[in-house]
């Protein structure tokens, strides 16, 4: 969830300790390489996958519903966000759900909220867009206002809380918040509650045909101790609390979900180019989703193309996925003030990083309206937003060897050498708009309908694919 409002205090505190923390961090080596979907892999970071093997690429948005709760949860998440979002060419929603919603009493499971889940799920296999599940939480829950982890499940062993609604995020650094994330972390009957959640809710979905994965916490938190700056306080909490959390939340979904993907995140402060200090998590199909968001942004700044601020995320970003070969998924990004002098230039330099090393990307959010809506009220995109839209490989039954795409020429090209195994074909997404799809190689167009493109190859063959606008 972005932070629209951050104190100064809080933004000028986490800007220095972030900026000590890149400084004193060792720099990583990286390599530019073809290998993957046209991303920089660095020493290697690999692609996310089907069941096929084909290499894939997400793009889409978040969906939510953060206004209703109870008999009205999930109401304002309808068809049409499915429908539009796939019309424009986009393939992939990142569905917001909350513990407090899904067990409202220990142990009582709504049936009708998890009826709800699947039927938004139904909606998504209808319009051919993949789903992840995140469990979302924003300080912490209702017991401070918000939503996530139920009140019955918050400790706080007394501390204050005071409410700051013009500066929402930083209710995170409330004693009492704080200390609802150490009992969560630490308490073993909290422990076992959210890991019974996770089971009742992947054993309800895990055959889903539009099901890619869980997101097993919305940007955690936790206790900053005393002395610590919040970089070195963030480094802790996910080595010591957050990395033991994810092992045990995977092992958790194992238990009736072996196929899914496992999606873990740092906790925000990686946005500001520090790296994270999550450990290993001992599962096959791991995905780090970091999110992407600037404090000055989010704090109503324009872009500065000449602080750097993309270049050390991504030097950051990166290192996780490269030391422990797992994917990257950004669940999270884009600003609130997309029509500002600088966005234009933001929009492009962000699509840019965020393809040399990510899998794909879901943006902040698929509404209909101001604010953080992705469109406005009649279904076109607000300023600048519309520079999401590109084409891209939805999945290439091969070895990306490079993907690049010029906007001013409208000219998009893959290059691949064709697998000998599992399926053939390779799926193009385009943006609305007249496109003439070629292939190159031992391959032919099978068919170019809706915004979809679909090649077929001989195995083994080096393959180009040109889609160009108009």
């Amino acid at each position: 969830m972005p932070r629209t409002t951050w104190s100064t205090t809080w933004r000028t505190a986490l800007l220095a300790s972030a900026v000590a923390a890149a400084l004193l961090a060792p720099t990583a080596a990286r390599a530019e390489t073809g290998d993957g979907a046209g991303r920089t892999a660095g020493a290697g970071i690999p692609a996310l996958t089907d069941e096929h093997g084909r290499v894939l690429t997400l793009r889409g948005w978040n969906v939510e519903d953060k206004a209703n709760r109870g008999d009205a949860a999930l109401s304002a998440v309808t068809e049409k966000h499915f429908r539009d979002m796939r019309a424009k060419g986009f393939n992939f929603a990142r569905l917001l759900v909350f513990w407090d919603d899904l067990e409202p009493r220990p142990g009582q499971y709504s049936q009708a909220y998890l009826r709800k889940i699947e039927r938004i799920l139904d909606w998504a296999e209808k319009h051919d867009v993949k789903v992840l599940v995140d469990a979302h939480q924003d300080v912490f829950g209702p017991a401070f206002g918000h939503r996530g982890i139920p009140a019955w499940a918050t400790r706080t062993d007394g501390l204050p809380f005071t409410p700051r609604p013009d500066d929402w995020f930083s209710e995170y650094f409330e004693p009492a918040v704080q200390r609802a994330f150490t009992h969560l972390y630490e308490d073993e009957d909290l422990r076992r509650a959210q890991a019974r959640m996770w089971r009742v809710l992947a054993d309800r979905l895990d055959d889903h045909p539009a099901l890619l994965g869980y997101d097993l916490i919305n940007e955690p938190m936790g206790e900053v101790r005393e002395g610590e700056d919040l970089a070195t306080a963030a480094r802790r909490i996910e080595r010591d609390q957050l990395t033991p959390l994810y092992n045990r939340l995977a092992d958790a979904v194992r238990t009736v979900d072996r196929d899914a993907w496992i999606f873990v995140e740092p906790t925000p402060i990686v946005g500001e180019g520090v790296p994270t200090g999550l450990g290993r998590i001992h599962d096959p199909k791991v995905v780090y989703a970091p999110h992407f968001y600037n404090t000055g942004m989010e704090a109503g700044a324009d872009y500065d193309p000449a602080a750097g601020w993309i270049e050390s995320y991504e030097r950051a970003v990166t290192r996780y996925p490269e030391q422990y070969k797992v994917p990257v998924v950004v669940g999270e990004w884009g600003p609130l003030n997309n029509s500002l002098p600088n966005m234009n230039r933001f929009y492009r330099d962000a699509m840019s990083s965020l393809g040399r090393y990510g899998s794909g990307w879901a943006g902040y959010v698929w509404c209909y309206g101001g604010g953080y809506c992705a469109v406005d009220g009649t279904g076109a995109f607000r300023t600048n937003k519309e520079l999401t839209a590109e084409p891209y490989a939805e999945a290439v039954a091969g070895r990306v060897r490079s993907t690049t795409y010029d906007s001013g020429t409208g000219v998009y090209r893959l290059t691949y050498d064709a697998g000998r195994r599992g399926s053939r074909v390779t799926e193009l997404s385009l943006p609305p708009g007249d496109w003439r799809v070629t292939a190159r190689g031992a391959a032919l167009v099978l068919r170019k309908d809706r915004g979809r493109a679909w090649i077929l190859a001989a195995p083994d063959a080096r393959v180009t694919v040109t889609a160009t606008r108009g």
